[in-house]
């Protein structure tokens, strides 16, 4: 898909969450003022247990200054370093929510690892819509397209909107890399072929990545374009082949430790942003599993 000279270039704003070192993004249409969600954060205090909903007001006040409609919520895949705003802000909205259509390969994989009820759907039917690889929607008077990219996690998509593209957790900005690839259902070669089909698209397509950690000590940084990507990502330029970059990922993913809130994180994120349900008391309670990563003690 790409945009003719009478296409109009859609509006991209960041909001950076620095908890998680996760990237928020508002993208919308200059001409209908419509706009898309795209993987809002819930603040979460793991040490309290509290929730609260900052950087989605946020999200909701510059929607609200710029005079924006929301017509859409997305989730790029089920998050591990963060919980999703998703539902929150549908119920602000009133707009649908969506992801990629194999969250149920995602939820499947969870629901095993939480022991959820035999009832727990595993058929992506927490959100208002599953979008399937090449799949295509409107914001406004923009055409977005989905384009399945797993590795990082099995669901995972890239949205390309005009001449961005939303690449959540494949590329990070050059000089970081890629994502990795040791969650449950990861996998390094697929992410290598998903790296490939994002490198395809044109070369001045502006590429919106998902997190940034302030590489070197560097202000956090989220945008590059394709052609940046190919000529200078440190995992691009040093592997040649799909092999090197498997093993350079699998070097890298040995050093890292699990994220801080992976296990409070997926309860929620495959649930499509809901919070457990009370119990009798009125209270919500998260589930954490013992040792299931085979993981000791650090």
């Amino acid at each position: 898909m790409t945009m003719s000279k009478l296409d109009p270039r859609p509006i991209v704003q960041g909001f950076y969450e620095a908890c998680s070192g996760s990237i928020q993004y508002v993208v919308a249409c200059p001409v209908t003022r419509r706009c898309a969600i795209i993987d809002p954060v819930l603040d979460f205090d793991e040490k309290a247990g509290a929730t609260a909903t900052r950087s989605a007001d946020a999200i909701l006040a510059h929607v609200d200054e710029q005079g924006l409609t929301v017509d859409w919520i997305v989730d790029t895949h089920p998050h591990a370093d963060h919980l999703s705003a998703a539902r929150y802000l549908k119920e602000a909205t009133d707009a649908p929510t969506a992801t990629g259509a194999r969250v149920v390969d995602v939820q499947a994989l969870w629901k095993h690892i939480y022991n959820l009820p035999a009832d727990f759907p595993t058929d992506g039917s927490q959100w208002d819509k599953t979008f399937d690889d090449g799949e295509t929607f409107r914001i406004g008077e923009l055409d977005a397209r989905v384009m399945h990219s797993p590795g990082h996690t099995l669901a995972s998509i890239t949205v390309v909107v005009g001449d961005a593209a939303f690449v959540h957790d494949t590329f990070f900005m050059p000089d970081s890399g890629t994502a990795r690839c040791d969650f449950p259902g990861g996998d390094a070669a697929r992410l290598w072929r998903s790296l490939q089909r994002i490198l395809a698209l044109p070369d001045d397509t502006r590429v919106f990545t998902g997190h940034d950690y302030g590489q070197g000590g560097r202000e956090p940084l989220w945008e590059s374009t394709v052609a940046e990507q190919r000529a200078t990502n440190t995992h691009i330029v040093a592997a040649g082949t799909e092999d090197e970059f498997v093993a350079i990922r699998k070097a890298r993913d040995a050093t890292l430790p699990m994220p801080k809130l992976i296990l409070h994180a997926l309860q929620v994120n495959i649930r499509g942003g809901r919070l457990p349900d009370p119990e009798a008391n009125g209270r919500r309670y998260l589930k954490i599993p013992l040792d299931a990563f085979g993981r000791s003690a650090s």
